[in-house]
């Protein structure tokens, strides 16, 4: 079948509407390739950044149930007096409290003014200055076992955090009639102190 120019001229229209169509068809299908690789990465930077506020959302839970558990602890502590400032004053009438409970014969107590504590190994104390108030114990005892009830009633009625570092006992060296009507058997020297925590946010 032969085409002659006239017949060409019929036909130009279509054939300039096909290739209109085919160029038409190629840059739809360029786009929609185009687009459907955009959306593609939209999607998955949209699911990374919804993973990251779960992520976010999970720690400030975790962080909130920890600051309502440490702020517990913290106000335990403040309300024990292991942390806040100097409590000589309530430390000396603690210890005429027990006094009166007649756990030992006598005790006499020396309670040295607060300074910085620096334990050995160092330690990391976070947020917090250690300060160590000295106080000596000198003990007359019938028998051993007043020391330790001593120390019970001192951890568990009295406030602050006393740290024990050690006792030497020895026996009297009164004759054993005079031993017999005083009741007393032992002597103890023992070396401690209070040990005290500041909050460096809330120091002037």
């Amino acid at each position: 079948m032969k085409f002659s120019s006239s017949d060409f001229h019929l036909l130009r229209w279509s054939v300039v509407a096909i290739c209109s169509s085919l160029l038409l068809s190629g840059i739809i299908a360029y786009s929609s390739s185009k687009y459907a690789v955009s959306a593609k990465n939209n999607l998955l930077t949209t699911r990374n950044k919804m993973n990251d506020a779960r992520n976010r959302l999970s720690m400030a839970r975790q962080d909130l149930e920890s600051l309502s558990d440490y702020s517990q602890e913290y106000y335990a502590l403040e309300n024990k007096k292991i942390i806040g400032d100097d409590h000589r004053l309530d430390w000396i009438d603690e210890l005429e409290n027990l006094r009166n409970q007649d756990l030992v014969i006598d005790f006499r107590y020396n309670i040295a003014p607060q300074k910085v504590y620096s334990p050995q190994p160092a330690i990391d104390s976070g947020n917090f200055d250690i300060h160590y108030s000295e106080t000596k114990l000198q003990f007359d005892l019938l028998h051993e076992g007043q020391l330790l009830k001593f120390f019970d009633a001192l951890r568990s009625q009295t406030n602050g955090w006393y740290q024990l570092e050690g006792c030497n006992m020895q026996r009297t060296n009164m004759n054993e009639d005079a031993s017999a009507a005083a009741g007393l058997n032992l002597k103890a020297d023992c070396s401690g102190g209070w040990i005290t925590l500041k909050n460096r946010s809330q120091q002037p």
